[in-house]
């Protein structure tokens, strides 16, 4: 695990109190020597204040965590210019859910779209995504398993250890996956504290189907989601390389151009 990334997950489990040292190592997976040396680091950077045996937030720290900025409208907003190469990959990712699967829907915008999709089909929706409740929360039809967790109000979503453990108990059929880019055999993504989410949400899945338009060939982030390899599915746009959608075919794995 990147040491950004243990970070990011130590500051989303202080976002729901504070942790004893034990406990952030259990739910890490890592020693407890090496968690009070990130809780050092952490400290001496403002973020925490250290406790005996443990830690709890700063107060402007948990505010970063949970409300670090106001929330964009996906459909509305004039910063997104890939509203509809977005809405042609959702329409697709539809047609690949029969009725009654389970189907994990990420975090993520073009997910939102997919659900809108979904709306009346008797399917059960996996997620972490508030956007995706909204879209589903008042359909009769569909079954939604919302995952519980620590409220990242920017970005619509729950993440933490919580949600983590949860998600250890749940098998779905498929997985709609997002992402930040597409580079060097890997889907990447440059959210720290979402990387764990999706990574379990990954191996819970049978089927992983990826959402990436042209825009996230090569795109940005350095945590690494999952090879290519380990992708069923991937649903691009027109302007995507076509030496990817070459390598992809070649490999025996399918591609969607919407």
């Amino acid at each position: 695990m990147f040491l950004a990334q243990r970070h990011e997950r130590i500051l989303a489990a202080l976002a729901g109190g504070g942790q004893s040292v034990v406990q952030l190592a259990a739910a890490l997976g890592v020693s407890e020597s090496t968690i009070r040396r990130d809780l050092d680091i952490l400290a001496k950077g403002g973020q925490l204040e250290r406790l005996y045996g443990g830690a709890m937030l700063t107060q402007g720290s948990r505010a970063n965590i949970t409300d670090s900025g106001s929330v964009e409208d996906p459909f509305t907003s004039d910063t997104r210019g890939d509203l509809e190469l977005r809405r042609k990959m959702a329409t697709e990712a539809a047609q690949l859910v029969s009725d009654g699967d389970v189907v994990v829907l990420d975090i993520g915008s073009t997910t939102q779209l997919v659900a809108r999709e979904l709306r009346g089909r008797p399917v059960t929706i996996i997620t972490s995504n508030l956007a995706v409740l909204d879209e589903v929360r008042d359909d009769d039809v569909v079954e939604v398993v919302l995952l519980g967790g620590v409220l990242r109000r920017n970005q619509q979503s729950l993440v933490g250890p919580l949600a983590e453990q949860v998600i250890g108990q749940l098998s779905a059929d498929m997985m709609f996956l997002s992402c930040t880019g597409v580079r060097g055999g890997h889907v990447l993504d440059n959210m720290a504290v979402e990387a764990p989410i999706k990574q379990a949400l990954i191996a819970a899945s049978q089927r992983i189907v990826l959402l990436a338009s042209e825009l996230k060939f090569p795109g940005s982030g350095a945590l690494r989601l999952c090879s290519l390899d380990e992708v069923d599915v991937l649903i691009t746009t027109a302007g995507t390389p076509h030496d990817e959608l070459a390598h992809r075919r070649e490999a025996g794995r399918k591609v969607i151009v919407a």
